[in-house]
């Protein structure tokens, strides 16, 4: 019979929990004797702190400590708070066997007997090194956060609670609203609202439209500390724990006061640029009958020198009345985005010489001297020849309006690459260093003084500035004071100088005639005439504007008055035979005086025709086909 085996001890209760904290791995679980003292050792301890028990069983348990903690006797205190209280918990750095450190959760538990008395202790520790590093690295990243939403000053960024109270409050809040933090954490966030506002529930109504769609955002009135309102754009968000349990509200507000002024400054300059187009269209419509009344009377045979006298002052405040619509139509036009502009090559000279004759009446009617420095080549730019005559007429109406009569203004025309710069300078009033700042400001008419004097809108320098943007250049304004003269000067891209030839193409294949009288109305009507034949006219109303616009562009044929003030006929004919070109021009004199010995005088004098006044029709004709202007 075979012999049975011997059974395993029986394990007793103690046996069993020995086993137990011994197979625990991730807490350090030991007993230390009344003096601290290491009693026991188990798995996780050693895995924990490096140990073998064999190492540390009958050693202080001080030597998990740091060094500065063992100084302050801090181990033999947590000793008595765990004898005195029976347990005792912290959390702290604790020491390794290779020296690093760990951050520890430590349970001390004071063991005691049926009578009472201190036995040990256990000792109960674990690693909290990975949970505190996350720890304060959220904290950190909190810290972070925090101090950048305070430091911000464009945004008021502050939290509510669930019922709408203020719990924190940043720098840009402060500033926005005027409130210090002492003064507003703590109290409802209504107080930011108008009377009206809170009376309509608007605060609460905010919040509840911000839970349910999850964000409420929204423009109007808020007040500030002194009373004031401003003009808010405000953000509320709920914010919401990981257990999705409302804790609060987030609310960020700017300061969108000033954002709205200029928005309605822009909307209020919309509003006035379509008046004053309205405005100038609808004046256009009495002037239109005016100025046929004005035609009527200015074909009447033999009118009266009163009649005559009051219907050319109608005239020329018509059209300067005329002149300030148009301006008025442009400035609309501009502000509008709608002026009707041409981009093409033009001929530059031609620019120029159209602008002298429109302004030279009022050069003359203020006995300004112009002097002109224009390159002897044809130039070519690129632009519309409307406007860019429009810019150049505006700065010298501006410069003869304010030069006082008899004063001097410059022309001066140069090219620098493919930049084609151009100045008008005066001797005048000039302006101040406050009026230059202003110069091109829509309506400004520099200082009120000044303005007092002369009329005007103050918008042709304004129209002028915009027109030459337009082309891609600039205008700038110049004076060293007042009464001490004014520059300005714009320029335009991509101009050079024409190919041989290339600036007779201004007005298509239409020649050019170039009538010289110092009367007025007799230089212009005949100029009317020959427009009406389609020829392109220029109009000199004295022998050096005569000079000056031959120089400018060689005409095909001229009709010259002899008796004329200053430079007569002939000493104008003479001068120019003188000029590059003049030999092949054809030439009429065009007098009052018409015996054999007038016309003798002028053939010998060089005129190719003499015509005698008042023109014939037939015989115009005759001279313009003898000049190759006309052909039967």
């Amino acid at each position: 019979m075979s012999a049975k085996p011997n059974p395993s001890p029986e394990l007793t209760t103690t046996d069993r929990f020995r086993l137990l904290v011994d197979a625990v791995q991730d807490y350090g679980i030991f007993m230390l004797d009344t003096t601290g003292h290491v009693a026991s050792w188990n798995t996780g301890a050693q895995r924990m702190k490096q140990y073998r028990p064999d190492e540390i069983i009958g050693k202080h348990f001080s030597v998990f400590y740091p060094p500065d903690a063992v100084a302050a006797g801090w181990p033999d205190e947590e000793l008595r708070r765990a004898e005195q209280a029976g347990r005792f918990e912290e959390e702290g750095w604790r020491l390794r066997k290779d020296g690093t450190r760990f951050w520890a959760n430590v349970v001390i538990t004071a063991l005691k007997n049926p009578d009472g008395e201190l036995t040990g202790f256990g000792k109960v520790t674990r690693d909290l090194t990975e949970r505190r590093a996350h720890e304060e690295a959220l904290r950190e990243s909190e810290q972070h956060f925090r101090l950048m939403i305070e430091g911000v000053r464009d945004y008021a960024i502050f939290m509510l609670s669930p019922d709408g109270v203020i719990e924190s409050w940043n720098r840009g809040a402060q500033l926005i609203k005027g409130y210090s933090a002492s003064e507003v954490i703590g109290k409802h966030f209504s107080l930011f609202y108008r009377p009206e506002d809170l009376q309509a529930g608007k605060p609460e109504a905010e919040l509840k439209l911000a839970l349910a769609q999850g964000r409420a955002e929204e423009e109007g009135w808020r007040v500030r500390r002194d009373g004031s309102v401003f003009w808010a754009n405000v953000v509320i968000a709920p914010v919401y724990d990981a257990g999705r349990q409302l804790r609060g509200f987030v609310k960020v507000t700017r300061d969108m006061t000033e954002r709205r002024r200029l928005y309605e400054l822009e909307k209020s300059s919309k509003r006035m640029s379509e008046f004053l187009a309205m405005l100038a269209h609808e004046l256009r419509n009495p002037l239109a009958p005016i100025r046929n009344a004005i035609t009527i009377l200015q074909l009447e045979p033999s009118p009266s020198p009163l009649v005559r006298s009051s219907r050319d002052m109608i005239d020329r405040q018509l059209s300067h009345m005329t002149r300030l619509v148009d301006d008025l139509l442009d400035v609309g036009r501009l502000t509008t985005g709608k002026i009707r502009f041409k981009a093409e090559q033009v001929s530059y000279n031609q620019v120029v010489a159209r602008s002298l004759e429109a302004v030279r009446p009022l050069l003359d009617a203020r006995r300004h001297s112009l002097t002109t420095d224009i390159p002897d080549a044809a130039i070519l730019a690129q632009g519309d020849a409307t406007r860019l005559a429009q810019v150049l007429q505006n700065l010298l109406i501006n410069a003869a309006k304010f030069t006082p009569e008899a004063g001097r203004i410059e022309l001066k025309v140069w090219l620098e690459g493919t930049q084609l710069y151009t100045s008008v300078r005066d001797n005048g009033l000039g302006m101040s260093p406050e009026a230059l700042s202003q110069v091109f400001e829509l309506f400004s008419q520099g200082d009120a003084q000044t303005a007092a004097r002369e009329s005007g809108l103050g918008i042709g320098l304004t129209l002028a500035r915009s027109l030459v943007e337009m082309h891609g250049g600039t205008l700038q304004a110049e004076s060293e004071g007042a009464g001490r003269g004014s520059t300005f000067t714009f320029f335009l891209p991509n101009a050079q100088i024409a190919a041989q030839g290339a600036d007779d193409t201004d007005a298509g294949s239409a020649p050019m005639i170039l009538v010289v009288d110092d009367n007025r109305d007799a230089a212009n009507s005949l100029a009317e005439i020959l427009r009406l034949m389609d020829c392109q006219v220029k109009v000199a109303y004295d022998g050096l504007a005569a000079l000056e616009l031959f120089r400018q562009q060689t005409p095909q044929a001229i009709l010259l008055d002899l008796g004329m003030p200053g430079m007569n006929g002939y000493e104008v004919l003479a001068a120019m035979r003188s000029l590059h070109g003049g030999e092949q021009v054809t030439v009429a004199a065009l007098t009052g005086f018409g015996t054999d010995e007038d016309k003798k005088r002028a053939l010998d004098a060089g005129f190719d025709e003499h015509l005698t006044k008042p023109l014939d029709l037939a015989v115009l004709q005759t001279f313009l086909q003898t000049a190759g202007v006309m052909t039967v």
